[in-house]
């Protein structure tokens, strides 16, 4: 009997075990234990913070990230020019506000998973449906002061730019007519476009892909910014990153912010990342 006896045993005993739940990831370590410390600019379309939750496209993500792993939000409102400084400094946990991947910030900061891509492009009256560079050649185009193409666009033959200081100033322009296009933030101006049908305004991304305009046609992938000396909050990141990939999640999330076309979801472009801080056999995530 006491074969049976001990076979019974081990049965239960393991049906027990198949009851409880699978192996939580547990809570990764934070600068403030308990909490997820993030440091935004309060732009939108890509973050902000209301009734007590993060909104926006990233502020969205990152809120469900912090849900996921249990972990309470605390805002950290602030000037662009502070959130990669206080993510170094190991003053925030994470940075957001549509950061896009670069070699020289995966140097100094882990960069997570994209959350979407993007190109840049022309925003234009409906009138026009421009989309090449050379559709800009001789015309009169508005940016955005301290933006990293402005050397690309000044290389457009008879291109006649004008620098503004906001993205409002410029759509101003576009709108009264005194500049033809303006190649401002994609996610700002697409954002800004379906909050207000009335103007008849369009922005359509490059079609180009010119290894002579990298900046303005490259493949851009939006990232958060996390401290190099905490890989375990990286991992919690990326891998609810991956299940709203997985799930399409993303578009769902991004319809809500003007973010409808699959430029967003979809990378078209070379992948800058492969063998720079990801291996060189990583593949862009994708939802069509």
């Amino acid at each position: 009997m006491k074969p049976l006896f001990i076979t019974r045993l081990l049965c239960t005993l393991l049906g027990a075990f198949a009851l409880l739940p699978a192996v939580q990831a547990q809570t990764p370590s934070t600068i403030d234990k308990g909490n997820l410390t993030i440091a935004f600019t309060g732009d939108m379309p890509g973050t902000g913070y209301q009734d007590g939750l993060m909104v926006g496209y990233d502020g969205e993500i990152l809120q469900r990230i912090a849900d996921a792993v249990k972990l309470k939000v605390k805002p950290a409102l602030m000037e662009w020019s502070g959130t990669i400084a206080s993510v170094q400094a190991k003053r925030v946990d994470v940075m957001a506000g549509t950061m896009g991947w670069t070699e020289q910030r995966s140097k100094i900061m882990t960069l997570s998973d994209p959350i979407h891509y993007f190109k840049n492009g022309i925003t234009q009256s409906n009138k026009t449906n421009w989309s090449h560079l050379k559709d800009l050649e001789g015309k009169k185009v508005g940016t955005i002061t301290g933006f990293s193409f402005i050397p690309e666009l000044r290389k457009i033959a008879g291109l006649q730019l004008t620098m503004y200081d906001t993205s409002d100033a410029a759509v101003r322009d576009l709108l009264a007519g005194r500049i033809d296009a303006v190649i401002g933030d994609p996610p700002v101006m697409q954002y800004a476009i379906s909050r207000n049908p009335q103007w008849n305004v369009r922005f359509n991304a490059f079609v180009d892909a010119n290894p002579d305009f990298p900046l303005l046609t490259g493949l851009g992938q939006v990232v958060f910014g996390l401290n190099k000396d905490n890989p375990e909050l990286a991992q919690a990141v990326n891998t609810e990153i991956a299940k709203l990939w997985q799930g399409c999640e993303l578009k769902k999330i991004g319809s809500k912010y003007g973010l409808v076309q699959d430029v967003w979801y979809v990378p078209a472009g070379q992948n800058f990342r492969a063998g720079v801080d990801r291996p060189a056999d990583w593949k862009l995530p994708s939802c069509k």
